[in-house]
């Protein structure tokens, strides 16, 4: 496909709209293929952004002697893996059962402990304030209004990719910024 070649030429260079397309045309396989592996259309969603964010990272890496869509899927793979493995490690196999989320809701706090989530919470708050406003409102939508990506694109008016890419990009900068104060 020669239009997909230029497409990724482009990408190479760092164009945007070049991005955005191989993103729209790709996104729905890539979502596809991790929703069939987790079973979590969220779960798919967030590694699906992971695995676009990696691959967009490498674009450089691609070797076009081969097929996008197997570099992709091996990226989601791979990425789909480690994530599984890490929460392992962790000791987060399995998801807490309604009982178990009630118990753990109902301890009380001590007032140190009430303080530090407070002041990390204010924390998280005072960096997304620093992002855009288009970056604030979708987050915002997202994960404090607990709004669909179908519900955001209406919201704002804008396409499922438009919205898919803004999300990635707002997660993207705040995880930097969080990443940066925390050195």
């Amino acid at each position: 496909m020669d239009c997909e070649k230029d497409l990724i030429e482009k990408a190479r260079a760092n164009d945007q709209l070049a991005f955005n397309a191989l993103f729209n045309e790709y996104w729905d396989f890539v979502y596809a293929f991790l929703l069939s592996r987790t079973s979590d259309p969220n779960r798919a969603e967030e590694l699906s952004l992971e695995t676009f964010s990696k691959a967009f990272d490498r674009i450089t890496s691609f070797d076009q002697q081969r097929p996008f869509s197997n570099w992709l899927i091996t990226i989601a793979k791979n990425h789909q893996i480690d994530q599984f493995r890490s929460t392992k490690k962790e000791g987060f196999t399995a998801p807490l059962s309604e009982d178990t989320i009630h118990e753990v809701s109902s301890e009380e706090l001590s007032p140190e402990e009430r303080l530090i989530a407070s002041q990390n919470l204010d924390y998280v708050l005072g960096q997304i304030r620093s992002l855009k406003k288009e970056y604030r409102t979708i987050l915002k939508l997202r994960y404090f209004d607990d709004l669909s990506l179908k519900q955001i694109e209406k919201e704002l008016d804008e396409s499922s990719s438009t919205v898919r890419v803004k999300l990635f990009r707002a997660k993207k900068m705040l995880a930097n910024k969080l990443d940066r104060e925390s050195i």
